[in-house]
């Protein structure tokens, strides 16, 4: 079985609606399709499609294998063009993770520019607080902040952020500048309770790296609510550099107990070490460096 031949058979039976139409697509016989797609099936062991007289839908199997056939596909047609073109106008679809908060300031924005200049491109933003498997999940690319623990991936650093204490300007004209982490013990703070020890803050002195419990009338498992609340004078908070660069700049918040920032958290572009790199995503990555770098999100 020509298994390349055989995904674009069933993108196109999905695509067109029916083995008829596919076959007319492809100028083959309807016998002919029936018999690509249950090899397919028979090669894969899972049923693709639900097939009744009247009507045709993906399983879930089917669904998913779509995706990743269209993928596949898309990577087979660059290369081809490449060869013949040198890689020109870069096209095809990229999809690409962040999370949440720093995709919707920063990458959006960016991928915005982006899709103005490349007009073959097509990018899917998923925005997820949490690590994915780029592999197993369908993922060209993605923007990972903190230390790498896999080492299949390849990480391309772009920078970092750092962890930073904030405070509303009343709520710090109430209590007093605190000039030492261990006075938060006494102060109100806001929690974010997804986040592991979310009762203990992390800090530095003198290179010895130590952690202040916390309290508060409030926890969260959201950021934006923990910043909105920080800023309506609620409590103390602790967040990543990125998160309250805009309201700090506004007057709304101010840093406190600067000196005893720990260590900053990387900031890199990362994609599994064993796919090839299409012009496309090698474009993109280009992109988002110089355009996170001249947004300074990141240092």
């Amino acid at each position: 079985m020509d298994r390349l031949a055989a995904m674009r058979a069933f993108v196109e039976i999905v695509d067109r609606g029916s083995l008829t139409a596919a076959a007319e697509a492809l100028d083959r016989s309807q016998p002919t399709m029936v018999r690509i797609l249950a090899a397919l099936e028979s090669h894969l062991g899972a049923r693709l499609l639900h097939r009744t007289t009247r009507r045709m839908s993906l399983t879930p199997e089917g669904r998913d294998y779509l995706e990743r056939c269209r993928r596949i596909l898309a990577d087979v047609d660059e290369a081809e063009r490449a060869v013949v073109q040198d890689e020109g106008e870069p096209r095809g679809e990229i999809r690409i993770t962040a999370p949440v908060q720093f995709g919707q300031l920063h990458i959006a924005p960016a991928l915005s520019g982006f899709l103005q200049r490349y007009q073959q491109v097509r990018v899917d933003l998923v925005l997820l607080d949490r690590n994915v498997d780029l592999v197993e999940e369908g993922f060209d690319l993605a923007l990972r902040i903190g230390h790498l623990a896999d080492s299949s991936m390849i990480a391309i650093r772009v920078g970092e952020v750092h962890r930073v204490v904030c405070a509303s300007p009343e709520l710090l004209l109430k209590t007093g500048v605190p000039d030492h982490p261990q006075s938060l013990c006494e102060l109100p703070c806001i929690r974010l309770h997804n986040l592991p020890r979310a009762s203990e803050w992390q800090f530095q002195e003198l290179g010895r790296e130590f952690s202040v419990r916390v309290n508060g009338r409030l926890d969260t498992n959201q950021i934006a609510a923990a910043r909105t609340a920080c800023a309506h004078s609620v409590g103390f908070g602790q967040f990543l550099s990125y998160q309250t660069q805009q309201l700090i700049s506004e007057g709304r918040l101010a840093p406190v107990l600067e000196t005893f920032q720990p260590g900053p958290f990387p900031v890199s572009l990362v994609y599994p070490g064993s796919r090839l790199v299409s012009n496309r995503s090698r474009v993109l990555q280009n992109w988002l460096k110089d355009s996170l770098r001249e947004s300074r999100a990141i240092q």
